[in-house]
């Protein structure tokens, strides 16, 4: 897994070019979803899948703080 911290993550989503139609709380949520799901996989490395859902925990509590925008603000520079 590439994504090792927020920043990245946020580079990611804005990389996408998808905030006018998916928001950063629903893109997180997704993320989330996936990595769980690839936890059920016993040959892929589960630190990582691991680091990486703390870290987008770590998004959603920064979210609830602040809000999206300023989180994206913050990270992408």
């Amino acid at each position: 897994m590439g994504i090792k911290t927020i920043k990245d993550y946020v580079k990611f989503y804005t990389n996408l070019e998808m905030q006018s139609s998916v928001s950063f709380m629903s893109f997180i949520n997704n993320e989330k979803m996936v990595l769980k799901h690839k936890l059920e996989n016993k040959k892929i490395d589960k630190i990582a899948i691991l680091n990486g859902i703390r870290i987008l925990d770590e998004l959603v509590a920064e979210i609830k703080i602040s809000d999206e925008k300023t989180i994206l603000e913050k990270y992408s520079q």
